[in-house]
């Protein structure tokens, strides 16, 4: 699975079943959190997303604001620890 597939299914995710606005023009620098857009609840439903769908963990101590606040630092985070 390369950066491209990734970045487009956790934008897609992220307006559609958190956001709920599949239409919002996300950027990928933009603060999703810091901006209002998704709270910490949903930040963990993302956790949990990323787990179940591209199998990496993000533990608990990873979903903050500081380390996963843009689309850019969520798809850098799984990108890291994505199975060979």
């Amino acid at each position: 699975m390369n950066e491209t597939t990734i970045r487009r299914q956790m934008r897609a995710f992220i307006l559609n079943e958190l956001v709920r606005e599949p239409d919002y023009p996300l950027r990928d620098d933009e603060g999703i959190i810091s901006s209002g857009l998704m709270d910490s609840f949903a930040l963990a439903e993302l956790g949990v997303y990323v787990e179940d769908v591209f199998d990496v963990y993000i533990p608990d101590a990873d979903l903050t604001v500081a380390k996963m606040d843009s689309l850019h630092q969520m798809v850098a985070r799984v990108l890291r620890d994505l199975p060979a």
